[in-house]
């Protein structure tokens, strides 16, 4: 028996589970958090937990009460978790474990709320420590163990049938494996889809264009991603991001190509230098789906699920040659409400938007080629009550209607500033620094994390300029 608590129902984890308990998210719980320096401070909630979400805690308090243990598991509050937790962390220590908050052990429930950020080792009866100050380590010798490491290179070289080096990595938006942010809208409108970024060099060797799809291979397994061509990579290298699981891209995950390489020492896989090939992953066909529901097609080999605002993203491709789009849409969408459709079936396209009560409820866009339009500006649609002829129009004509700018892909998640928006102002505006772009669209003021991306746009268009 599988218990699980998560987020939300659709995760990698929650489809191993038996039984699944909906747990508040993230910012949605009370308690305390540790930061990389030792450092516990007060967490308070900012969100209310929907519907019936309920602590971690909380949730493993009933689930022993129920099956009997209701003495051994008290607690009443986050507070009662932390003085046992503060308890435990000096029991038996004595001084010979440095983690040691045992000064934290009889805190009142308003000593709790009103902690201040504090640093430990705290023990009971003494002062805060910090740690090795007097020399001392935590070892049975009080003297640190420093292990003689001889270098090595890889476990496993490139070569002719595997001949470029992988890394895997994190990007700048997502935490993990979207734990925590695989939920918002904004931080996926910046990257929606897993990819690989190689060199130009290695592009063209390889066969790989910018944007279209590739496959990557490696002797222990497979995945498929968008291609990303860019001078920051060395050759000879590709870098994929991490983030993505089974649950939001079908063939995306990273960890299917990594070697099972160990450190002796710690254990680490060997996540930054994986043998792999690359090449192009010629699709019968390419296309995207927005719907308001998340829908699964069996049929697509190539598929990436994108939480949108309001609607869902699916970016799908297929090696299989379909002859009727329009019942293949019909069967994955749904055949009630008012349906126009655009299609050329001697070339392979189609296009078709499901209306209910007059309202978009879905669209699909198919080309053999990647060439698609941008899906951007046809996500505003769902925020529309009732879609005009000219609307309707532009749908299947796939841009937007005349005198409507399309702000392009997002470059700024915190103010979803879109890449179109940012170039036309550089070039009208004349603006000459990342700090003018802020002042004149808020891009890069908050979190800062686009302001590279902000350099090379400025660069890459003061030179068109």
């Amino acid at each position: 028996l599988v218990v699980c608590s998560d987020m939300y129902a659709d995760t990698d984890t929650a489809r191993c589970a038996d039984v699944l308990l909906p747990a508040a998210g993230w910012g949605e719980k009370d308690g305390t958090v540790t930061n990389s320096e030792r450092r516990i401070s007060r967490q308070r909630a900012f969100l209310p937990a929907p519907g019936d979400a309920r602590p971690d805690w909380w949730i493993i308090t009933e689930v022993a009460r129920r099956m009997g243990f209701a003495d051994a598991f008290p607690y009443r509050s986050a507070a009662d978790v932390f003085r046992e937790h503060a308890a435990l962390s000096a029991f038996e220590n004595g001084g010979r474990r440095d983690f040691d908050i045992g000064a934290l052990a009889e805190l009142t429930k308003t000593d709790y709320d009103t902690l201040a950020p504090a640093q430990w080792p705290m023990p009971a009866g003494g002062s805060p420590a910090r740690l090795f100050a007097d020399g001392g380590f935590y070892t049975e010798s009080g003297r640190a163990r420093l292990l003689p490491i001889v270098p090595r290179p890889p476990a496993t070289a490139p070569d002719d049938d595997y001949p470029l080096a992988l890394n895997t990595g994190r990007i700048r938006d997502q935490w993990h494996t979207m734990t925590r942010t695989g939920l918002s809208p904004r931080l996926a409108s910046h990257v929606a889809e897993p990819y690989l970024q190689l060199h130009p060099v290695d592009a063209t060797t390889h066969g790989l264009a910018q944007g279209a799809l590739a496959e990557l291979t490696s002797r222990w397994g497979r995945m498929l991603a968008r291609v990303q061509v860019d001078t920051d990579q060395r050759p000879g290298a590709v870098f994929v991001p991490m983030h993505w699981g089974d649950t939001l891209a079908r063939h995306g995950r990273a960890d299917a190509l990594v070697n099972p390489a160990l450190d002796p020492v710690s254990g680490q896989p060997e996540f930054k230098h994986t043998p792999v090939r690359a090449r192009p992953f010629r699709a019968a066909w390419y296309g995207f789906v927005l719907s308001r529901r998340r829908i699964e097609l069996d049929a697509a080999d190539y598929q990436v699920a994108v939480r949108c605002d309001g609607y869902w993203r699916l970016e799908i491709a297929g090696l299989t040659k379909v002859d009727d789009w329009a019942a293949w849409a019909r069967w994955y969408l749904g055949p009630e409400g008012d349906w126009i459709d655009f299609g050329d079936p001697a070339l392979g396209r189609y296009r078709g938007a499901r209306l209910m009560d007059g309202r978009l409820d879905a669209c699909i866009f198919v080309s053999p080629t990647p060439d698609l339009p941008r899906s951007g500006w046809l996500g505003g649609l769902f925020q529309q009550e009732r879609l005009d002829g000219a609307a309707r129009t532009s749908l299947l004509a796939g841009r937007p209607p005349h005198g409507q700018a399309d702000a392009g892909e997002t470059v700024c998640a915190c103010f979803s500033v879109g890449l179109n928006t940012i170039v036309e102002a550089i070039r009208n505006a004349d603006l000459t620094s990342v700090e003018a772009i802020g002042a004149a669209l808020q891009a890069g003021t908050n979190c800062g994390s686009c302001l590279p991306e902000l350099n090379r746009i400025l660069a890459a268009n003061r030179r068109a300029a």
